[in-house]
């Protein structure tokens, strides 16, 4: 194995698991030679340790959409699917620009692959490996299709993924991700088994592509990836499995603006900016998962729009793709690709837990009359400033809005204007689609005067 001599090794330690610095990594793995083995890398040596019949499955793999038994549930057994069944067989692979690698070994996988297509024509590998236990299209027998998918969706969405072969394999590990393979639980099927396999692959981007330090600043590592699994669960089949629930991009099923809040008004929440080890577990995933990856939507679909959000986003990988960023050199590729000064942002939501809570004050005619409009008065109480939607709802049945920049906050905690309206009014709300995470609620609606 042959590692950089002058880089950081920090080991898997804790919740900040580990950190480390690019270099090729050249291993060998010697095991019985009735046991198959699954590792980060390419297999350099294919035709010494797999059958005839397993080099020509993998191959036709290699030009395959749908996944391809390499060794079927009823070929375990079998002395046939093994080269030799004495003795012992050296494994070879080889990972290029790589933290790390790990690799997994087993007498009981059943192995399946299949093609994954990336931009400008490039090709990789998806394979699974899973005992007869976990098999089934109902649980690991689409897990090879969860990988190759998610691996599509983040390559064509953000960055080209780098890696000839990327391994699923079904152990006790919950989850777990390294350089081209990932860990995951053994009993997982449907939803589950889908979205840990976007998430742990994810974790392939970061922080395995952009190299951010977990052990310092969790968020950029479980908080940005599962950000982006947020948009993969959408696209995956026509939203199968979509809006992605499981536990770390909210807690409940309900709604993420409003499931956030508790967090927020926690006096005890620690901020997202606190080391991993110092973050203790009942606050592990609001702070580290949940509040930074809904911190980006919102910065998506609500402060910049998707067109900005994305063009910088996708900046910030392929400036940072392997290099070791802070959180400052987000916070400026952000503003920078962006377009505007977002600084207001990162203090409230990534520097603090400043609270946002906007009240609808007043919403009357203009001099009692409809047709010269609605003079509306809306006020922040808290310490955080959104931009805003204002919904006035006609007695006709229809509904007209308005958005107000953030800038609205930056004299102002209270502001009056005049919605035009050339018809008698029902209500007028604040927030009507509750995308943003206010505090209460109650005070976003009131009837016209």
């Amino acid at each position: 194995m042959t590692t950089p001599t002058d880089g950081i090794r920090c080991p898997f330690l804790g919740p900040g698991e580990f950190y480390l610095e690019y270099g090729d990594i050249d291993y060998k793995v010697t095991v019985p030679a009735d046991m198959i083995v699954a590792g980060s890398g390419e297999l350099l040596n294919p035709a010494e340790v797999l059958t005839a019949k397993q080099l020509a499955r993998l191959n036709e793999a290699r030009n395959s959409d749908k996944t391809i038994m390499i060794r079927t549930a009823d070929e375990v057994t079998q002395t046939s699917s093994r080269p030799k069944n004495t003795g012992n067989l050296t494994w070879h692979f080889k990972m290029m620009n790589t933290r790390d690698v790990a690799f997994g070994a087993s007498k009981a996988y059943i192995w399946d692959a299949a093609r994954v297509n990336l931009p400008e024509g490039k090709k990789s590998l998806s394979m699974s490996v899973y005992p007869v236990e976990s098999a089934g299209n109902g649980a690991w027998g689409r897990a090879t299709e969860y990988l190759k998918k998610s691996i599509e969706y983040f390559s064509a969405k953000w960055f080209v993924y780098p890696y000839p072969v990327a391994v699923n394999e079904a152990g006790i590990a919950g989850g777990m991700e390294y350089p081209g393979i990932v860990f995951d639980g053994i009993t997982d099927k449907g939803d589950e088994l889908y979205w840990v396999t976007a998430h742990e692959i994810g974790h392939n981007w970061f922080p395995m592509i952009v190299g951010s330090n977990e052990r310092r600043y969790a968020f950029m590592d479980e908080g940005f990836n599962t950000f982006i699994d947020v948009y993969a669960a959408d696209e995956f089949n026509h939203g199968e499995y979509a809006p992605k629930r499981d536990g770390e991009y909210a807690p409940g099923k309900g709604n993420p603006a409003d499931e956030i809040v508790p967090t927020i008004a926690d006096p005890d929440a620690p901020v997202i900016l606190t080391s991993a080890d110092a973050v203790s577990e009942k606050y592990r995933h609001p702070i580290e998962y949940f509040k930074p990856a809904f911190g980006l939507v919102l910065l998506r679909e609500q402060i910049l729009g998707k067109d900005r959000f994305d063009y910088a986003f996708r900046n910030y990988i392929h400036n940072w793709a392997y290099k070791h960023p802070q959180p400052e050199d987000f916070f400026r590729s952000m503003d920078n690709g962006g377009g505007e000064d977002l600084s207001w942002f990162w203090r409230g939501w990534f520097y603090h837990n400043w609270s946002l809570d906007l009240a609808l004050v007043d919403a009357r005619y203009v001099d009692k009359d409809p047709k010269k409009g609605i003079q509306v008065t809306v006020a922040n109480k808290g310490q955080m400033a959104m931009p805003f939607t204002i919904e006035v709802k006609l007695k006709d049945g229809s509904k007209q809005r308005m958005k107000l920049p953030v800038e609205t906050w930056l004299q102002n905690k209270a502001i009056t204007f005049v919605i035009p309206t050339t018809t008698e009014a029902e209500s007028v709300s604040v927030d009507p689609d509750a995308v943003l995470p206010d505090m209460n609620r109650g005070n976003n609606t009131l009837g016209v005067k």
